[in-house]
């Protein structure tokens, strides 16, 4: 639905850019050939005026002063180029010219005066206009020029549609945008609603049990049922805070707070944490570091903590008790590889790619929805979760090196 709302509305845009540069063209030919009309009219009572100028045997008799406006004036030149008639004609036009004159004047200005003239039988007769009032050019083009403007009015014309569909490009990114930021905030606060409606309740549910599997007075068999309990609601209460986490990063909401990690340090922490939460009882953990000093991440100390616990927590929920855990850290190139994996022999880090395991369309892996978030957290560093199955699950956090 959203593509084709995007199609339609490019589709439209489109539709009104060619609208507007085809009229723009149109107009702009109507322009042209008003005023090119309007340039002959102009033209056309030079000749009235000739014929209403007649000479009588002594003196012109002008008989046609309706045909110029009052701010035009007329002028005869005889064979010599003197002046023997004239109307309104400026003080500042002479009296007399060379033929070199005429042959200046007959078709630009004349002391900037645009003129008209026409040939007569006893002399050249003028018709000027008030300076400024028209623009006369000489309009002649060479004819391989005159056949190139119908690709220049296409350039144009597909300049000004490229131009049009940029904007629009970028007003419907930032509508689409600013639409899926409201989307984004309506669904972080329902699930944001949704999860504090949920925490509620479960944190009863675990005080109440807590207490129940402390409590010596209850028979044993008792205790076990609350300790299941407790546990299974701490993974309701870790899957509600996954769910909170995925969709934040999702929306781009989760904000990095990046620090200098030392990859060493860092997953025996992490491994301490996870062995006191009480978690890995009854699953022997190992560690594999190299002796070579390991390259430093910028990363968010909390989030990538929140990966690799996912990860061992995966691998204790979904292996039987006595399963080994291995982690560890190697360097690739400008990455370093954080790895986790359960189940089998240890693999080794040239696992075979075919084996690799790709998300299912919901997000999640065969293992379980919480390692969506473990690629969603990889991906917000600039890297990458790689998943490998078979008898061994083993996944790679592939994150740029700091160095």
């Amino acid at each position: 639905m959203r593509m084709r709302s995007l199609l339609k509305g490019a589709g439209l845009v489109a539709a009104a850019a060619a609208l507007i540069v085809l009229v723009t063209l149109a107009g702009l030919l109507a322009f042209v050939a008003y005023n090119t009309s309007t340039g002959r009219d102009w033209s056309a009572p030079v000749g009235e005026v000739s014929r209403a100028l007649t000479w009588d045997g002594t003196a012109y008799v002008f008989t046609g002063e309706d045909l110029l406006e009052d701010d035009r004036w007329a002028m005869l030149l005889d064979e010599s180029g003197r002046v023997v008639w004239s109307l309104r004609k400026p003080a500042d036009v002479p009296e007399t010219y060379t033929l070199t004159d005429v042959a200046s004047f007959t078709r630009w200005y004349l002391r900037d005066y645009p003129v008209q003239c026409r040939v007569r039988d006893d002399g050249l007769l003028v018709v000027g206009a008030p300076k400024g009032s028209v623009w006369k050019h000489d309009m002649a083009m060479d004819m391989d020029t005159l056949f190139q403007v119908p690709a220049w009015f296409a350039a144009l014309f597909l300049l000004a549609l490229g131009c049009v569909l940029g904007l629009a490009y970028r007003v419907l990114r930032r509508w689409f945008r600013q639409e899926q930021q409201v989307r984004d905030a309506a669904r972080s606060g329902w699930i944001n609603g949704v999860s504090h409606d949920i925490r509620t309740p479960l944190a009863v549910v675990l005080g109440t049990a807590a207490q129940l599997e402390a409590d010596p007075t209850l028979p044993p068999e008792r205790r076990k049922q609350a300790a299941v309990i407790c546990r299974q609601s701490q993974a309701i209460r870790d899957l509600v805070n996954d769910l909170n986490l995925t969709m934040r990063l999702d929306c781009a909401m989760q904000a990095l707070r990046k620090e200098l990690l030392q990859p060493a340090a860092f997953l025996r922490q992490t491994a301490a944490d996870f062995l006191n939460s009480g978690m890995a009882e009854g699953y022997p953990l190992e560690m594999e570091l190299l002796e070579t000093p390991l390259p430093a991440i910028q990363a968010d100390a909390f989030l990538l903590r929140r990966a690799v616990n996912n990860l061992l927590t995966n691998c204790v929920r979904h292996n039987a008790p006595g399963c080994p855990i291995r982690m560890g850290a190697r360097a690739e190139g400008a990455f370093l590889v954080l790895w986790v994996e359960s189940g089998g022999a240890a693999s080794t880090p040239d696992t075979d790619p075919s084996q690799q395991r790709q998300l299912e369309p919901d997000g999640g892996a065969a293992h379980g929805t919480g390692l969506k978030l473990v690629s969603q957290i990889a991906a917000a560093h600039g890297g990458e979760a790689r998943f490998y199955g078979g008898d061994v699950f083993r996944c790679e956090l592939w994150l740029p090196s700091a160095s």
